[in-house]
């Protein structure tokens, strides 16, 4: 133990002769927590609309002035013509037409059933996708008004007997849908997890490089206890980064923390492990810093992508869904979400500890099995 002792006191000296250390371990984790929290959004705004009316009824005007009072949409231009709106899209300046067939409103109090038309850019499948859920959803507000104040609309005819269903819904966990609350719990486990990955897949083959892995190849040390002295210091800087990014998105987003930080850094510091242990991994097989590098971003870039970070895992792929497993930045993203936004305890993070230790067990072992002593 005493070998590992100096080991480890040693890692921690190397380490902050660093000086670029202590900014990556403050303030970077903050500057990139408050830009991609902020930048990284979902949310559609200002969705572009040109309004074809060929009614111009009353039923139309209404439906224009909800679309210009809802914020999420930009109305262009309320024309009469489809091909003057169809070349406003076709010049990008517009993401939706409407159209509005004429006696649009006759039909409507004649019991028929009445369309509309809605031509989507969807160029950007996301925009399109939201932009015309938003839309949907104003003509059907307008629809059940009108069918509410049908008395007073239709003044000469008597009105539809119609059932209608108000649905009422309660957001929870995230009650003001704010999207830094979503985003921030996700973006701290991605920069805890991947700065360390970075910075333990190139500390091996540093020593490497300036030849200060030959002294330690003469020395009785087991494996084991380099790969262990290498592992631990990293740990704690993962342990402050995370500490780091948990203060600075309580202070800047105000996120709520329902569950038990006890569970958080329990489970960082098994991830921790994990990925540390994959970084050592790389680091064994890496000639330089380089090359190191380049390796692990091609999995930062894979835990990235797959991580349900900015696209829900459940709406990928089956195959991209069991991918997901072995990708330890999945399964910390998944805890913090649940355990800071929902409560969740121990028994509904269970299988992300499960994954997570096996995933540590294995890179850890492979990790310490490539180290050769004899280069």
């Amino acid at each position: 133990m005493q070998t590992l002792r100096y080991l480890i006191q040693k890692e921690f000296i190397q380490i902050f002769r660093n000086k670029a250390l202590l900014p990556m371990m403050t303030l970077l984790p903050i500057i990139q927590l408050i830009v991609l929290s902020n930048a990284a959004s979902n949310d559609v705004k200002d969705v572009r609309l040109v309004m074809v009316d060929n009614d111009q009824s009353e039923i139309s005007r209404s439906l224009t002035r909800k679309i210009s009072a809802n914020d999420r949409f930009t109305l262009v231009e309320v024309s009469f013509s489809h091909d003057a709106a169809f070349e406003l899209m076709q010049r990008n300046k517009v993401d939706i037409i409407l159209e509005v067939p004429s006696n649009f409103e006759r039909e409507y109090y004649r019991g028929e059933t009445p369309k509309v038309q809605m031509l989507v850019n969807a160029i950007n499948g996301q925009q399109a996708t939201v932009g015309s859920g938003y839309l949907n959803n104003i003509i059907a507000s307008l629809s059940a008004e009108i069918q509410r104040d049908e008395s007073l609309v239709m003044s000469t005819s008597t009105p539809r007997a119609t059932a209608l269903v108000e649905v009422s819904s309660n957001n929870w966990y995230n009650p003001e849908l704010k999207y830094p609350h979503f985003m921030a719990p996700g973006i701290l486990a991605e920069l805890a997890a991947l700065l360390t990955i970075v910075l333990s897949a190139m500390n091996v083959v540093r020593e490497r490089e300036i030849g200060t892995i030959e002294q330690i190849n003469v020395t009785p040390i087991k494996k084991w206890e380099f790969i262990l002295g290498k592992l631990v210091p990293f740990l704690c800087i993962g342990l402050i980064l995370v500490t780091v990014g948990l203060v600075a998105s309580k202070l800047i987003f105000d996120i709520p923390i329902r569950g038990s930080l006890l569970l958080v850094f329990g489970y960082a510091i098994i991830n921790l492990i994990c990925v540390l242990g994959l970084g050592l991994l790389i680091s064994n097989f890496a000639d330089t810093q380089q090359q190191a590098i380049f390796v692990a971003f091609f999995f930062v870039l894979i835990f990235i992508l797959m991580c349900g970070l900015f696209t829900p895992i459940e709406s990928m792929p089956k195959w991209a869904q069991y991918a997901t497993i072995p990708n330890p930045l999945a399964h910390f993203i998944s805890v913090t979400r649940k355990v800071l936004l929902k409560g969740s305890g121990f028994w509904d993070i269970r299988w992300e500890f499960i994954y997570t230790i096996i995933l540590a067990i294995l890179f850890n072992v492979a990790a310490v099995w490539s180290y050769k002593k004899q280069q």
